[in-house]
């Protein structure tokens, strides 16, 4: 019945952690100069919807239609684009003052739109890779200035989660499997998921500059 069941259950647990970190975020940054949280929480948000639309992709691609398959596979790609610009806005909420925030922003906004369109008529899944990785070599390189210079604390906990979060691309680019079930798209699951939780811990201490 099921096509890669390890698979569609280690991405339903990626799905599961990311959904609890954006609801404790979302609650977190209900105060005051906390938007930075809240647009972290909605990046969270969007990479659960992008883990369950995924997992079931590679659960349940012998039972369900072809227009399904597509329409969830788009989401997927999709919801990480909206994940990576909203992590981005975050760190930019955290990082820059206004008002050159706002252009800032306004310029995600913009490359958030043009990956949309691109990804609507491109299937090629390398482009959503391109467009996470590169997200996160900026974030990296905002709160490594962050932790290193203004010796804030949460930049360091996110410095970490990037960190982690390349290792497990890495991992899943190398073909690496720990076993015959369990195969490279497992091992980045589960290595992604320390990284999320880390990502985390550095979120949830953010506030506006």
């Amino acid at each position: 019945m099921w096509t890669e069941p390890v698979t569609m259950l280690t991405d339903y647990g990626l799905g599961a952690l990311c959904g609890l970190f954006a609801l404790r975020l979302w609650a977190a940054g209900r105060g005051p100069m906390r938007a930075s949280a809240r647009y972290w929480a909605g990046g969270m948000g969007a990479l659960a919807a992008a883990s369950f639309a995924g997992g079931t992709v590679h659960g349940w691609s012998l039972l369900l239609a072809e227009p399904v398959l597509t329409a969830l596979w788009k989401g997927t790609a999709l919801a990480v684009g909206l994940a990576a610009c909203s992590f981005f806005l975050g760190t930019v909420a955290a990082t820059v003052a206004m008002p050159l925030r706002r252009w800032w922003m306004a310029a995600s906004s913009l490359q958030f739109a043009g990956y949309v369109v691109w990804m609507t008529a491109h299937d090629d899944f390398r482009y959503v890779v391109y467009n996470y990785g590169l997200t996160f070599a900026v974030i990296l390189l905002m709160e490594s200035y962050r932790w290193l210079v203004r010796k804030a604390p949460a930049a360091g906990w996110t410095v970490a989660g990037v960190l982690v979060t390349f290792l497990a691309a890495f991992l899943q680019q190398s073909g690496i499997a720990l076993h015959p079930s369990f195969n490279h798209n497992d091992l980045y699951h589960v290595v992604q998921m320390a990284g999320m939780t880390l990502l985390y811990r550095g979120a949830a201490l953010l506030e506006d500059r």
